[in-house]
């Protein structure tokens, strides 16, 4: 299990075979796939998302959703990451993050996008990220904000439309 990165309370690793019980479970809860548009509707679909994940995207290795473990109790509590995507033409990176209910309320997604968007700053040299959040999902929209993230916009045309775009680009 290789160990992407970690902050206090959390370790993002890339996904393993045993993780598809606790990510299943996790895409049962329907106020977590509510706003998931692509959410697996099946396990089988989760397996399917669970492989496409195991080593990085596939079409970008050093990306992808990765396990998020809290560290206190050893257990995987959701999937978190960095989404590559093309947004009008334009190539993005989107911070992700998606945490199990139960563990909801504790600062652990801005604790996870946080260091994501560190990660990506920092490790990966990336310029910008985005987050692209339904535009009801005000929990989302307040993680954004917490980490530095704007308002952008908000886009109607597309597969998963709408959502918006909250956005912030690396200092210099």
């Amino acid at each position: 299990m290789k160990i992407i990165l970690e902050s206090p309370r959390l370790i993002l690793r890339h996904q393993v075979p045993a993780d598809l019980d606790d990510l299943w479970a996790l895409y049962c809860d329907p106020e977590i796939t509510k706003y998931i548009p692509d959410a697996p509707r099946t396990r089988e679909e989760a397996r399917e998302e669970l492989e496409w994940h195991m080593n990085g995207h596939p079409r970008n290795p050093e990306l992808g959703l990765w396990a998020t473990i809290h560290k206190e109790t050893g257990k995987f509590i959701g999937r978190c990451g960095l989404l590559p995507w093309t947004i009008e033409d334009q190539q993005e990176v989107e911070v992700a993050y998606t945490i199990a209910r139960s563990y909801w309320g504790h600062g652990l997604a801005t604790e996870a996008a946080q260091a994501i968007l560190q990660y990506g700053f920092e490790i990966l040299n990336l310029s910008r990220h985005v987050s692209l959040i339904e535009p009801e999902n005000i929990a989302s929209q307040r993680v954004a904000e917490k980490i530095g993230m704007i308002f952008e916009k908000r886009v109607d045309d597309g597969e998963y439309t709408p959502f918006f775009i909250y956005s912030i680009n690396k200092s210099v």
